[in-house]
């Protein structure tokens, strides 16, 4: 019995050295047994090489072995395997089950257990525990020893109660990974595999203290174990550590080794030491085998010889394109220097974010690769169709859960059949399994034929609840609901669709995802399976049978195994175990990757693993050991290669963050004086591109700057070339023209034909006066909205915007209702109109959109404060007509009965004509014997101001239209009088909020202000007789209308005032502007013109933006720009354009 090490430094031959050793006694002892263990990554690799070094090619008497597999191997020889072996998966599910149990026995962790992640987190930290042989025992002297920091104390006792029932759970039922080592430890003393035979542990850079016990049992009774260490030559191995060294861990392995060997009594032989002047890895580069001497060494010795190319350091804009470099680099390696591509290897500091460039890029350029990486399978289309149909039942067939599943990708509807079942769900608010199960009645608004499309409806509701019925069984045991899921899936035939999924991969070449798809439906069966073997009797509800699969699902990885032999690997630095590359390519060297900055430590964060290294018991590395254990990663990656090293890192992010690059590039080219930082991506495009198939995006790149005129003479002419060789190529002739069109698209202002325009809007144009104020801001919204009929997807809500469809609504009832009773406007009490809102407002609530006010909690609270607002607004309508002399002529005057109007009934020309729609919401008139005076009132749920400037620019029309149609009407009623408009007003029906002294205010001053916010808007007739008949005895600041009085008796600055002459000459102006839109509609115009004002544009709730295209970026595309106009000058010029010609500014 005896314990050997071979050190040497990174290339020095250990492998080589002890492999040759094994094979030639091996040869000598034909009856002995000699095993290899090295880590899992390296064991189909070190086979290789030891067939490959034999001179039989054969290795009968030699096992090459990881800790897994020595313990299978003697499990099967002792019949350890008596209890099933419990993985992650298992142990998952087990501490999903056993932490629901006692939830509120967990102060700290309990209300996390739901989160996406936290299980596995915790399991993590109990496989952790178990590892690193922390018991019970152990957990409540870390606890004692965090007493004094609050949190970790707590979440230290709440692993201790979980890891307790975890072990309840499990003991004398199942063996967990861990535990196979120390059961493994206590069998070896019996095993005939082990006795009297040869041991090398090859590979490793450090035991866990579970692996520690089995190596000392291995010591007791091989006949010898044999240990490589990477150790620099000259190196005391057993001398005390300082954690900030290179080789510390190396040290530290040897010395913990030793100790179990003067424990066991075992020989500790002389060590074999490694030390050739010039590794034999190094041997072709001189360069390397400086760096191998001297990298993180200090002081730095600079190397003394002129750089060769052996070792390169470049820098690229961003990571995607420091990969493309890498992939230019490879592709000149395999045709200029004759490289295989098994030569290369690909390193990151930061994998994850380098993962899926590498596996675009290499595709791209036609490199095969093989990423170095398990892949979970939480987003795979297949575990998101079962966790989507479970939310269905957990969450009762909500909106969310049924499309998430019809849009799963597995759930047998096309997307046109989801769009279409979508809209009519989200306008009819269907929500619940009783509504889904409930034959579909009612139309939408959007239906052009309801009995066949209602039937069609049905026929896709009844394939979603007759797909999702195995789900609905009456389960009570969490078996019961696996067997449900089970019958669900084979019911709808998932195991036949992702076959096609594989089949179809595997004819495109995509050989990831082909193994992905055909490794899915297994890895759930075997997960159902465990999960009726753990916890199938264990009580469950359909919550917690979910969170109980996402917990398992979480653990599921799918493996990839090299599809081919020549291919470059692709991985992480730590976990990535490399073995004779000529050429390594090290990306991501960013500071925050090298060294990589301290991640969340899992539940036990970084700073309070840092605080634990205090109390004796060992854990997992902390933040700043892990630092240290980095450099030795450092030093043994960047020594792999034998011929050429690259180091490459990005100036940015794929986020656009702004990136430095590491200590590392600063330290190798003080190492390397002559090292400069290449930046190969400024090498002109014909050097970058080898195919045209990775020169594409070369090509893109050269055609944006082409057109937009930034290529110098040199850069343009190359350019050109490369252009030419692309426009000419069968393949790429037409991708080349069509990229051509659109680098050099500029908009270009369409129209429709006349026949088009009349074709799709008729002769007789109809339409509300917004119809023409939509036209005013942008014309192509107006062509989406009332051309092309384009409409938002109809909502089953109550939002802020329908409150204007409500008191329009309710107040037509309300006057309805006073007269009915015999009142008018002016003679209700309050307790009569309180009353007459409430009846009104639940008359209207009933018939509204479907009943959508008794939707929900929210909407009845709406209610009742829709019921205040107008309560409030009727007393306010009161007190304002009270105040003046106009009596309430007519309500809610809709223009479909005053076809006849000039005013609403335009003539175009002598075919063309527009009729305009609508309804003026209220219409007051005042008489006298020689005159009638008009007053029209619209009602606004928001703020709204009157503004000539706006009226001038054809984005304001609707009163000006109101007031010439209700002049009409009273001319029509009173030929003989003279019809004089008094006033243009906008009511907001709102709740107003008023700013009271701080001293307690009198309920009347109160009342005071609140009728002085509800004041209308608008603009009135400068005339004194209508000012009287507006609000009698005005002195001061009205309440009623926005007029004031100087104490002169005329209009202060802030009154809204018109002469009469003006208001005819508004009126003209309005008339010739909606004449001048019509023509223009429907001549065909249609152009992309947004005006934009200020900080307002019509672009800024325009429901079309997302698909107009418009986009200043491009040429040609312009916001059409309006002045800031004051009144004043808006009059000025309305005016003058009222007294001229037909045609008006547009």
């Amino acid at each position: 019995m005896s314990l050997r090490f071979v050190t040497g430094a990174s290339g020095s031959g250990k492998s080589t050295y002890v492999y040759k050793d094994i094979i030639g006694r091996s040869q000598k002892e034909p009856a002995g047994r000699f095993l290899i263990i090295v880590p899992d990554q390296f064991t189909m690799q070190t086979q290789l090489d030891l067939v490959t070094m034999h001179d039989k090619k054969g290795i009968m008497n030699i096992d090459v072995l990881s800790f897994g597999r020595l313990t299978h191997r003697i499990f099967e020889e002792q019949g350890g395997m008596e209890l099933p072996m419990l993985d992650d998966t298992g142990k998952s599910l087990i501490i999903r089950r056993v932490a629901a149990g006692m939830q509120e026995k967990l102060p700290v962790l309990g209300g996390n257990l739901s989160r996406t992640g936290y299980i596995h987190e915790v399991k993590s930290a109990i496989s952790e525990f178990m590892q690193y042989g922390v018991g019970l025992q152990e957990l409540d002297e870390l606890a004692a020893f965090s007493r004094k920091r609050g949190q970790l104390y707590h979440k230290l006792k709440d692993l201790r109660t979980v890891y307790e029932g975890f072990w309840e759970f499990i003991r004398e039922k199942y063996l967990t990974t861990e535990e196979s080592l120390e059961v493994l430890a206590s069998l070896i003393p019996s095993s005939k595999l082990v006795k009297d035979s040869v041991i090398v542990f090859d590979g490793f850079t450090g035991f866990t203290p579970v692996q520690n016990k089995v190596i000392g049992q291995l010591l007791l009774h091989a006949r010898e174990v044999t240990v490589t260490v990477t150790l620099e030559p000259g190196t005391e191995a057993f001398s005390a550590i300082a954690e900030q060294e290179l080789f510390a861990l190396s040290k530290k392995t040897m010395q913990s080794l030793a100790e179990l060997a003067r424990e066991s009594g075992t020989e500790l032989a002389e060590s074999v030491a490694l030390t050739p002047e010039t590794p034999p890895r190094f041997l072709k580069s001189p360069e390397l085998c400086h760096l191998e001497k001297n990298l993180l060494r200090y002081p730095v010795r600079p190397y003394p010889g002129k750089a060769c190319g052996s070792i390169r350091l470049f820098e690229a804009s961003t990571q995607r394109e420091e990969v493309r470099q890498i992939c230019i680099a490879i592709r000149r390696l395999v045709s200029e220097r004759d490289y295989c591509y098994r030569d290369i290897a690909v390193i990151c500091g930061d994998y994850e974010a380098y993962a899926g460039c590498i596996e675009q890029e290499f595709a791209a350029y036609g490199i095969p690769v093989y990423l170095d990486q398990t892949r979970g399978v939480t987003l795979n289309p297949f575990i998101e169709y079962i966790k989507s149909a479970l939310q269905v039942r957990v969450k009762n067939y909500s909106y969310e859960s049924v499309f998430h599943y019809l849009r799963s990708g597995l759930a047998d509807f096309t997307p046109e059949e989801t769009d279409r079942l979508e809209v009519y769900v989200r306008a009819l608010g269907i929500r619940g399994r009783k509504k889904w199960e409930t034959v579909f009645v009612y139309p939408s608004e959007t239906m052009a034929d309801p009995a066949a499309e209602l039937e069609e409806l049905n026929g896709l509701r009844r394939r979603l609840v007759d797909q999702l019925a195995p789900l609905y069984g009456n389960y009570r045991q969490t078996k019961e609901f696996a067997q449900g899921l089970y019958e669900f899936i084979a019911q709808n035939q998932v195991q036949q669709k992702l076959k096609g999924f594989e089949m179809r991969f595997a004819k495109e070449g995509d050989r990831m995802r082909e193994r992905e798809y055909a490794q899915i439906y297994r890895l759930v069966m075997d997960l159902l399976d465990q999960i009726v073997s753990l916890i199938g009797d264990e009580p469950a509800k359909p919550e917690e049978f979910s969170k109980i699969l996402e917990a398992g699902f979480e653990e599921l990885q799918v493996g990839t195994i090299p599809q081919n032999v020549d291919r470059v690997v692709a991985g992480d630095m730590e976990r990535t175990r490399l073995k004779q590359v000529k050429a390594l390519f090290f990306a991501g060297v960013n500071d925050g990757n090298i060294p990589r900055n301290a991640g969340k430590g899992g539940i036990i964060s970084d700073l309070e693993r840092e605080f634990l290294t205090g109390s004796g018991q060992e854990l997992a590395p902390s933040p700043r050991q892990q630092m240290y254990i980095q450099r030795l990663y450092l030093y043994l990656n960047l020594t792999k290669p034998s011929e050429l090293l690259t180091l490459s890192w990005a100036r940015m992010d794929q986020a656009g963050k702004a990136l430095r690059p590491s200590f590392l590039t600063g330290h190798m080219q003080r190492l390397f004086p002559g090292l400069l930082t290449e930046r190969p991506e400024t090498q002109g495009a014909l050097f970058q591109v080898q195919s045209l198939r990775d020169g594409r995006d070369y090509l893109a790149a050269g055609l944006r700057a082409f057109a937009d005129g930034l290529l110098d003479e040199e850069r343009e002419k190359e350019f050109l070339t490369l252009y030419q060789i692309y426009r000419k190529d069968e393949l790429y002739g037409m991708w080349t023209g069509k990229l051509t069109d659109t680098a050099f698209f500029s908009y270009r202002e369409p129209s429709l034909k006349k026949a088009v325009a009349l074709a799709l809007y008729g002769q007789t144009l109809s339409g509300s006066v917004s119809r023409l104020e939509q036209f005013a801001a942008c014309a192509y919204a107006h062509f989406l909205k009332y051309g092309m009929k384009l409409k938002e997807q109809e909502e089953f809500s109550f939002e802020a915007v329908d409150l204007g469809n409500i008191f329009h609504g309710v107040l037509e009832i309300f006057a309805d209702k006073l007269k009915e009773i015999g009142r008018s406007w002016f003679d209700f009490s309050k307790e009569e109109g309180e009353r007459l809102v409430e009846e009104a407002v639940d008359a209207y609530a009933v018939t509204y959109h479907n009943t959508v006010l008794f939707d929900s909690a929210r909407n009845a609270y709406m209610v009742r404060r829709i019921k205040r607002i107008l309560k409030r607004t009727v007393t306010a309508m009161q007190y304002q007509l009270k105040k003046g002399s106009f009596v309430p002529e007519q309500f809610e005057v809709s223009f479909s009965v005053l076809e006849e109007l000039d005013a609403v009934n335009i003539a175009l020309s002598e075919q063309e004509k527009m009729r305009l729609r609508g309804r003026i919401d209220r219409m007051d008139v005042r008489e006298d014997s020689d005159r009638v005076y008009v007053k029209v009132m619209d009602y606004k749920s928001g703020s709204r101001e009157f503004s000539l400037a706006a009226l001038y620019y054809g984005l304001q029309l609707q009163l000006v239209v109101y007031m010439n149609a209700a002049m009409e009407i009273a001319a029509r009623k009173h030929p003989e009088k003279e019809i004089v408009p008094a006033a243009m007003l906008y009511y907001r029906v709102q709740d107003p909020m008023v700013e009271l002294p701080e001293k307690e205010a009198d309920p009347e001053e109160i009342n005071r202000q609140v009728m002085r916010a509800l004041r209308a808007t608008g603009v009135v007739n400068a005339r004194d007789d209508v000012v009287e008949g507006l609000d009698s005895g005005l002195c001061g600041r009205s309440d009623v209308v926005p007029l004031e009085r100087k104490k002169d008796g005329s209009f202060s600055a802030r009154s809204s005032v018109l002469e009469e002459t003006d208001f005819q000459a508004v009126s003209a102006f309005v008339d010739k502007k909606i004449r001048q839109a019509g023509r223009q509609i429907l001549n065909g115009k249609i152009a992309l013109n947004p005006y934009e004002q200020g900080n307002k544009s019509a672009c800024d709730f325009c429901a079309y933006q997302k698909i107009c295209g418009f986009d200043k970026k491009i040429d040609g595309f312009m916001m059409r720009e309006l002045e800031n106009l004051k009144d004043e000058e808006a009059l000025v010029r309305i005016r003058k354009e009222a007294a001229g010609g037909d045609e008006v500014h547009t």
